[in-house]
């Protein structure tokens, strides 16, 4: 649907035309390849790891003051490990544990505080000025 939606917003590539056409059970190593073939054709350089992390980081901030997740769905990946370097990133990746069972151990907050002071420092990491280009 991403491939659909570039086409349809005007990014033209050949990759990105056959990309679009593609089912979606495709292997998932197979569709990135494909799509980092039609972003270089259409002259657009994926970040590094890192950068690509930090601007996640800050997306998933967004969207967890939208309500479109819960701050336990954040100790679902490694998050607490992203090499972070503002002081708004580091705040709200402090408060993200290993899992969501280990948030007295790791932090020693309570549920409902350590959820109001995760939403407050993604309300700061949001409010900061982006790092780059697509944030």
């Amino acid at each position: 649907m991403i491939a659909a939606e570039a086409l349809a917003a005007g990014l033209d590539a050949p990759t990105l035309c056959e990309l679009a056409g593609w089912p979606r059970n495709a292997d998932a190593r197979d569709i990135r390849d494909a799509f980092e073939q039609a972003l270089a054709e259409s002259g657009i350089r994926l970040p590094d790891r890192g950068l690509a992390r930090r601007h996640s980081l800050r997306r998933m901030a967004a969207r967890l003051i939208d309500g479109e997740m819960t701050p336990a769905d954040l100790a679902t990946d490694d998050w607490w490990e992203t090499d972070v370097e503002t002081a708004a990133e580091q705040s709200f990746v402090a408060l993200i544990p290993q899992c969501d069972c280990c948030i007295e151990y790791t932090l020693g907050l309570d549920q409902q505080t350590w959820a109001a002071r995760l939403r407050n420092a993604a309300l700061a990491l949001t409010s900061s000025p982006p790092i780059g280009p697509g944030c």
